[in-house]
């Protein structure tokens, strides 16, 4: 396939997927923040569920902050890790106190308990801030190598490999890249419908040859 001019290639899925809002459904940065970290090893469509009594409780960053681990337990006990979820939930709204202090920065967002580089790009890309890295998740764990743009399955590795060949204005790509594995790269994948198809090494080396 040669080199594949990655910046120029991506622009199709980027436009597709522009405007999409994540699956979670969150109303603020403050509900977001809490459902990502809930969503962790679990299911969006679950946190979507559980999450509006939750919210009704707690509907901000200062109620969530007086609350205690028993408290949040009665609302999140079916979340997967929800003991440790809680304990983190509560130690960041003790650190911000308010919805109005909630950082909009990598560094800052990351140091929080329970807020890896993946859920920090989400906040960061849902709240209209500038990206400061690219969002990877499991889709996008599957996608990226899938097309060419990155090897491997760790999801750091994968992150440094698209920021070294899409410009800042792209970093929207693993966000991009995760939606299209949500509806057409599944495991399984449509690709007769993909719109990237033309620059997939997978449709190009392996589908193609194997029909």
């Amino acid at each position: 396939m040669g080199n594949i001019n990655w910046p120029e290639a991506v622009k199709p899925l980027l436009k597709k997927y522009k405007n999409e809002k994540h699956p979670l459904d969150y109303k603020t940065t403050y509900q977001l923040i809490v459902m990502v970290i809930l969503s962790a090893q679990d299911s969006d469509k679950h946190i979507n569920k559980i999450a509006p009594p939750l919210f009704e409780a707690y509907p901000n960053m200062t109620a969530l902050s007086k609350a205690t681990a028993d408290d949040l337990q009665h609302f999140i006990k079916g979340v997967r890790n929800s003991e440790k979820k809680a304990q983190w939930l509560l130690q960041i709204a003790d650190t911000i106190k308010a919805d109005e202090n909630i950082p909009y920065n990598l560094d800052a967002l990351t140091a929080l308990p329970g807020i890896g580089r993946k859920s920090a790009n989400v906040i960061l890309r849902e709240s209209g801030k500038p990206a400061e890295g690219i969002m990877v998740d499991l889709h996008t764990v599957r996608v990226a190598p899938r097309l060419g743009i990155a090897t491997g399955a760790d999801p750091k590795k994968i992150e440094k490999q698209m920021m070294d060949v899409l410009p800042k204005s792209e970093w929207d790509a693993g966000m991009a890249m995760s939606f299209l594995g949500r509806e057409i790269c599944r495991p399984t994948p449509k690709c007769e419908i993909c719109l990237m198809k033309s620059v997939c090494r997978y449709y190009n080396e392996v589908v193609k040859q194997a029909g």
